[in-house]
Formats: structure tokens, C-alpha cells, sequence
């Protein structure tokens, strides 16, 4: 669980920074809560002594995943011809992602994806900080 509290804050640490649409804490809720439900039906899983029962981790992955995919479509909002808040929005999905993984107990893989995300946000703000898809030069 400490895992999926630092790691997402550190991705919405560098939203917060750059004043994006979201702060930390969402990707720190978001990232807790995955966890405790994949931790919570890997143990009821292990628990399980009536055989007619099938717990299936997999769907909990599914539906944890979709859900937060809605939470990040609502970051996102149009201004002109650009769309903003995407980062922000893969960013909430990948925090829920973060969550899952370490609540399957692979915190080196959620410490590889936390790197990789966070060197994408941080490393590309100068080539998105002024982008605007309405003024290229089509030439």
C-alpha cells in the first residue's frame, strides 16, 4: 500500500508543478483504491473454501481499469482546436494501473512504470508547453 501512495504522487507531484487541470491527490486515491481491491479479492480469493465459488482477479483488473478510464476522460477539456488535460488524463489511468500492480505485489513494475510515465510528463513539457494542433505550419 505504501507503494501505491508514493508512486502516484510522485505523476501528480509533476502535474501539480506544471499547474495542470488535476493536483496529486486524485492519483494518490485513485492509485490506493486500485490497490485495495485487487488486494482484497487476491485474499478473498485465497480464503475461499466453497469450490462452487470462481473468483476471478481479472474482472475486478477490468472493471477497475474502465472505470478510472471515465475519470480521466473528464480531465480532458477542449480549447479551440487543442485538446487539454490528456496528460492528465493518461496520467489518472496509469495511477489506477500503479495501484493494481502493487496490489498484486510486483512493486518493481510499478516503480518501472512510475520512471517511464514520470520521464514522458517531465521530459516532454518542453515540446507540449505551447503546442497548439490549430497554428502548424502545414508546409
Amino acid at each position: 500500500m505504501g507503494a501505491a501512495v508514493v508512486l502516484p504522487f510522485l505523476l501528480g507531484l509533476e502535474r501539480y508543478l506544471r499547474r495542470k487541470p488535476i493536483d496529486f491527490r486524485p492519483f494518490i486515491i485513485i492509485s490506493v483504491g486500485s490497490c485495495a481491491l485487487i488486494l482484497g479479492i487476491l485474499d478473498f480469493a485465497r480464503e475461499l473454501t466453497d469450490a462452487q465459488i470462481n473468483i476471478d482477479p481479472g474482472r475486478v483488473l477490468q472493471g477497475v481499469i474502465t472505470g478510472i478510464g471515465f475519470l480521466g476522460a473528464g480531465a480532458m477539456f477542449r480549447k479551440g482546436s487543442f485538446v487539454q488535460g490528456a496528460g492528465s488524463a493518461a496520467s489518472i489511468w496509469v495511477a489506477g494501473a500503479i495501484g493494481l500492480v502493487c496490489g498484486m505485489g510486483e512493486v518493481w513494475l510499478a516503480a518501472c512504470l512510475t520512471v517511464i510515465v514520470l520521464g514522458v510528463l517531465v521530459f516532454s513539457g518542453p515540446f507540449t508547453d505551447d503546442y497548439d494542433a490549430g497554428h502548424l505550419d502545414d508546409s
